[in-house]
């Protein structure tokens, strides 16, 4: 229950430095989306790779 509580506040105290904040120095949230950003390229890429692998093992039989 405490930790629900102390949980809440760090939360609460985060989301209001980021609102209250009118230009924050550091950019956590767009590191964030960056790395979000290359594992769906990454994931995009990989796709055709993945799709020649499985008709591969479907010729093989495997």
């Amino acid at each position: 229950m405490n930790f629900t509580k102390i949980l809440f506040f760090v939360f609460a105290c985060l989301v209001f430095t980021v609102i209250a904040a009118p230009e924050p120095r550091w950019k956590f949230f767009k590191k964030i989306e960056k790395v979000g950003q290359n594992i769906r390229d990454g994931i995009i890429k990989a796709g055709p790779a993945v799709a020649v692998v499985g008709q591969a093992a479907a010729i093989s039989g495997k």
